[in-house]
């Protein structure tokens, strides 16, 4: 696949997507029935705007609080995503995408529903993971994407996820040769062990040594005082925890953070 597209989307090179984590939902464990949706909205959207003011190219918004994660999400999920995006929808200025952990058929549901660019989902592969034996079917979605009319959504493949290995051991390498050749995705997301945790740049250049022509985005771990050495071999970058209060998971979104990282991006791609 062509990395022109990344222009396309999001009209820079080497593009920084932030994450807007949504805290839990209906239907979560951990929901805060008495604060409810309302709640839930008013972080979203302090969020949101943060990152937006803050200078980044796009956001990704995800249930990262809908723990612990299902492969086969509940349509409750969706439609309370839904909800929060066409809350966030006036005030939205930039590009966005979608990510309904862990089921990309979802999550394609909703980029439709919400006219959400690009989603990133475990495409393919079959891993051992925190949350049981992880089987995909990558052809059966690309055909729900179809179906459902998202060919213009782009698909962002996890490889490698977080918290997971393949059964088999393989190199990354391997994998990212074997994803390119067997499913076509538009881009491929390296990440770390887990949300926050550093993607090694030499891993970076070994698969996009490997992967020339399709887009490689390093997915975790990217902070102030390694962007410049991981952009260096990515096409961009997924961000997250580096943008959040004291650089904590679990905290709002710090826009001087934002600022001040998106400033030295901006000064050197």
């Amino acid at each position: 696949m062509s990395i022109q597209w990344l222009e396309d989307v999001f009209n820079t090179k080497k593009p920084i997507i932030a994450m807007c984590h949504l805290n839990a939902l209906p239907g979560d464990p951990y929901f805060d029935k008495e604060k409810g949706m309302k709640d839930v909205i008013e972080w979203a959207r302090k969020d949101f705007l943060a990152l937006q003011a803050g200078g980044v190219d796009a956001v990704m918004i995800s249930n990262e609080f809908s723990l612990p994660y299902l492969t086969k999400v509940e349509t409750v999920t969706v439609a309370a995503m839904a909800r929060i995006i066409g809350e966030l929808m006036p005030d939205i200025r930039i590009p966005f995408g979608v990510n309904v952990l862990w089921d990309p058929a979802r999550s394609l549901d909703l980029a439709v529903a919400t006219g959400a660019k690009f989603v990133r989902e475990i495409f393919s592969g079959v891993y051992a993971s925190d949350f049981g034996l992880w089987d995909t079917n990558t052809g059966a979605v690309v055909r729900h994407q179809r179906a459902i009319q998202a060919d213009d959504v782009k698909l962002l493949f996890n490889i490698v996820p977080e918290a997971a290995v393949y059964l088999q051991h393989r190199d990354i390498t391997q994998i990212a040769k074997s994803t390119v050749f067997n499913h076509r995705p538009d881009a491929l997301c390296v990440s770390g062990l887990t949300a926050g945790a550093e993607t090694d740049a030499q891993v970076l250049k070994q698969v996009k040594d490997t992967v020339p022509d399709t887009v490689v985005f390093a997915n975790t771990g990217v902070r102030l005082t390694n962007v410049e050495d991981q952009l260096k071999f990515a096409d961009g970058a997924v961000v997250g925890t580096t943008f959040k209060i004291d650089g904590k998971f679990e905290n709002h979104v710090d826009q001087a953070r934002v600022k001040e990282f998106m400033d030295k991006v901006k000064s050197f791609r």
